[in-house]
């Protein structure tokens, strides 16, 4: 009989070899391994792993790529967008609809409805097109100027493809192929009073319009159900917003009442409608200089999405579910 092996046993006369478990030995046990597996993300977890530290390498000695709007597509893929997808499934449990009326290759212009004090509806439609579109399609959205003013959260913009709503940059993105993302009631549609859901602001002059026949993208109408409810707009601290600088400090029926928990959002249950295609590459790009096309195209656009929110909204069974 070995030493330090196992043990003997007795077994009809003879002495037979027991030899310790591997475990005892220091090793941890195989089933040990495939939990610690599941815990870390099922049986692939350890090409999860290799991947995750692969980024880390990259982001730690430079070796990743921006364009020339500064967008990382890496970070946003992997940790913006990804911060955001709990919320798109199982916060707000976002449904879309008509998601495959944007194009597969080739610039496009979403033009939606604003809503919800932040804009976390123009956050939802980017996780929507990246993650649900058949083609992955990566949104781009134009933001306000006062966005890239503020620390941290202008830089983060342009990580995540943002820019200036203006038409250089929208012409420039529509051009290279991209999907641009525009919400032209801006500040008046995210912070507009709650007795207003739902109902439409100005569009502004339609310069998303002109852009769009520059260009020749069509032009794609959504509709976004559920943002309005995140925080019930009641009233507005004008004084502290001018000293800050911002559009408008919101008063909700949580903030500032409850400090920080205040700025939790309602689970309201979300609705993203993409609409038909407006096709503008049949009129001649000089189109773009005449301010009735532009005007009628906008007005277009406008009824298109304020029809598609009554009709979603007369569909909807309850604000949370």
């Amino acid at each position: 009989m070995r030493r330090g092996g196992g043990r003997g046993r007795l077994e009809g006369g003879r002495v037979s070899e027991q030899h310790t478990p591997p475990h005892a030995a220091g090793r941890p046990p195989t089933d040990v391994i495939d939990s610690v597996g599941r815990l870390l993300g099922g049986p692939d977890w350890e090409r999860r792993a290799a991947r995750g530290l692969a980024f880390l390498r990259r982001r730690i000695t430079g070796d990743y790529e921006v364009d020339e709007f500064g967008y990382d597509q890496e970070l946003t893929d992997n940790v913006l967008l990804g911060a955001c997808r709990p919320l798109y499934e199982r916060y707000f449990r976002v449904e879309t609809r008509g998601i495959e009326k944007v194009p597969a290759q080739g610039g496009a212009l979403i033009v939606a409805n604003h809503s919800g004090t932040l804009p976390l509806d123009a956050i939802m439609t980017q996780v929507a097109l990246a993650d649900h579109h058949p083609a992955q399609r990566r949104l781009r959205m134009l933001a306000a100027d006062v966005v890239f003013t503020m620390p941290f959260v202008g830089e983060l913009a342009r990580k995540a493809g943002h820019t200036l709503a203006c038409n250089p940059d929208a012409e420039r993105l529509l051009f290279g192929g991209e999907v641009v993302g525009v919400w032209p009631e801006g500040f008046k549609g995210i912070g507009k009073p709650f007795a207003d859901r739902y109902r439409l602001q100005r569009f502004g002059r339609g310069g998303f319009v002109s852009a769009a026949l520059r260009t020749g993208t069509p032009i794609i109408p959504t509709a976004i159900v559920g943002a309005e409810e995140i925080y019930p707009k009641i009233g507005d601290i004008k004084p502290l917003a001018r000293l800050l600088n911002l559009p408008y400090i919101p008063v909700t029926p949580t903030f500032p009442w409850l400090g920080p928990l205040g700025l939790i959002p309602l689970p309201s249950k979300w609705y993203i409608a993409f609409g038909d295609p407006i096709e503008t590459s049949g009129y001649d790009p000089g189109a773009a200089e005449d301010p009735m096309l532009v005007f009628n195209l906008t007005d277009q656009v406008r009824e298109t999405i304020q029809d598609t929110l009554y009709r979603l909204l007369l569909q909807r069974r309850s604000v949370f579910f």
